[in-house]
């Protein structure tokens, strides 16, 4: 179950990564066509379907990361206690943060091309600033699954801040472990442990 999960939060960054394009393309459209690029990506490299981490990497940092708001994301995911937390402190909580899902949706990249996805028409109003974008996903064995991406108008363009799968939260999941580390151990705590995660992600763990 948690390889399918991993599998569908992989697909759901592919299909949001060229999002800060032109402002007059709605997100929906942009969605689809680089999900489209990405998969088509996977099911053409050799390297990357063999799990070469490296192209992987390359692949998830140029196709995907930018368009994501990793800050935003980050505060929610700490919640009210991001305003305990010193600038420095914000500042290292992002940048483990992001490492932390980073390597998650890499190690899961390379099974997006098994997946249909049906993606749903946007109802954008005149103006609007935050959006949701949602799709349908399924696979053979599998009943679909939900993904919706919340997104939001910067001055750079769309930038996504939030994935549900089955109306489930990422950042609200997230929530909920890291409150429970910072009553035990305070922020520093939760620091310590996003960097033992992503130390034990790298050695193999």
């Amino acid at each position: 179950m948690l390889k399918i999960v991993k599998g569908l939060l992989a697909l759901a960054l592919a299909g949001t990564a060229a999002l800060a394009q032109a402002e007059m393309t709605p997100p929906d459209v942009l969605t689809k066509n680089t999900t489209n690029e990405v998969i088509r990506i996977v099911k053409q490299d050799k390297d990357i379907k063999g799990g070469n981490s490296k192209k992987v990497y390359d692949l998830v940092e140029s196709k995907i990361l930018p368009h994501f708001d990793f800050r935003q994301m980050t505060q929610l995911a700490v919640g009210k206690n991001w305003r305990q937390a010193t600038p420095e402190e914000q500042q290292q909580l992002t940048k483990e943060f992001r490492a932390l899902l980073v390597r998650t949706y890499s190690a899961a990249i390379t099974s997006v091309a098994d997946y249909k996805i049906e993606f749903k028409p946007l109802k954008m109003p005149a103006g609007e600033t935050d959006v949701l974008v949602s799709t349908e996903v399924s696979k053979s064995g599998m009943a679909p699954i939900t993904i919706d991406y919340r997104l939001e108008k910067q001055d750079s363009g769309w930038k996504v801040y939030d994935v549900l799968v089955d109306n489930v939260s990422l950042v609200t999941v997230y929530r909920n472990s890291f409150n429970s580390e910072v009553r035990k151990n305070g922020i520093a705590g939760l620091i310590q442990s996003l960097v033992r995660r992503n130390q034990s992600a790298t050695n193999g763990g």
